[in-house]
């Protein structure tokens, strides 16, 4: 099993509704012992270099997975999804020592 982080990405003018904290914790729950770090959410944004304008990201997770695709298929149903967002995945390399 290898760890992925996931960056949840959405639409640069997304505004959360009513119900947005209910969907994160039902899908969180959904993850099961695939979540390892629920991670936090992003209060504000800045960049430099090219990070995909049109979109901000919101927050981030770390889950296992067997592999990329395993990954994937986790993120697929993120409540970002239903807001015109995404996230972007990539596998976790371990520091040396740690």
């Amino acid at each position: 099993m290898g760890k992925y982080v996931f960056s949840f990405r959405v639409p640069a003018d997304y505004a959360p509704g009513a119900g947005t904290a209910a969907e994160w914790q039902a899908w969180f729950a959904g993850l099961g012992s695939a979540l390892v770090d629920v991670g936090n959410a992003v209060t504000d944004h800045a960049s430099v270099g090219e990070v995909g304008g049109g979109s901000r990201m919101v927050a981030y997770s770390v889950v296992s997975a067997e592999d990329m695709d395993s990954a994937l298929a986790l993120a697929k149903d993120c409540p970002v999804m239903r807001a015109g967002g995404g996230v972007e995945v990539g596998p976790v390399m371990e520091a040396a020592g740690s």
